[in-house]
């Protein structure tokens, strides 16, 4: 089983590496049947974040046809600015990620009843600025849940959304919770729960699925 993990120009370090590690521990504690690749939609090479100039190196090309996770981080840059004075702003970043190379192959994975695709983050809005999620629950960061609604996904304000073969973190560090959510699906509570003690973080929030009785008006 595989989890790939996206990068393109912009993208957030914490979004990436933060599930990088929950990710690769969980497959050590339940024997390496993980692996944890960083990938690209050109395939291998240098991708530049958002955050400094700091860099991280794909191995390899997004393989939407490899069963199991397939995970896109948000961007990092200001938040605001004129994109017409040069400003990368964190909407333009993702904006150019949703038009890219990247979004068929997304479309692809989401196609493929053999991968679930995770995001953290503004990782939400790649897809949903691509029309890849309209219609379902997802969640992205407190500042741009408004624009996620927009694109009529249909959005949960939560740390962790499960829809299905789509699961959704909400601003940065939550890609720890989703990311130990993901160990759990694959391995067990147990498993979860070791890992968590070795990152010494416990998990946030509710998991929110469309189940269950819709809660009164409180």
């Amino acid at each position: 089983m595989h989890a790939q993990i996206v990068l393109y120009d912009g993208f957030d370090p914490l979004d990436v590496i933060a599930p990088f590690e929950v990710l690769a521990a969980g497959s050590d504690a339940a024997g390496g049947d993980l692996a944890v690749e960083l990938v690209s939609a050109e395939g291998a090479r240098d991708v530049v974040s958002g955050t400094r100039g700091l860099s991280l190196a794909a191995g390899g090309r997004l393989d939407p046809a490899k069963p199991g996770y397939v995970l896109v981080p948000g961007a990092s840059g200001p938040i605001a600015g004129d994109p017409d004075d040069g400003v990368a702003t964190i909407p333009v970043l993702l904006a150019r990620a949703s038009q890219s190379a990247l979004t068929p192959l997304l479309r692809e994975a989401l196609d493929n009843p053999a991968v679930t695709v995770a995001t953290v983050c503004g990782g939400s809005m790649v897809l949903a600025m691509a029309g890849l999620i309209e219609g379902r629950h997802a969640v992205t960061h407190h500042l741009g849940v408004d624009l996620l609604e927009a694109t009529g996904v249909r959005a949960v304000r939560a740390r962790v959304v499960d829809d299905g073969d789509l699961i959704s973190g909400g601003g940065v560090t939550s890609g720890l919770d989703l990311a130990l959510y993901l160990v759990e699906r694959s391995y067990g509570p147990r498993i979860a729960h070791a890992v968590e003690e070795l990152f010494e973080y416990e998990r946030r929030g509710t998991v929110w699925k469309p189940a269950g009785r819709e809660p009164m008006e409180l």
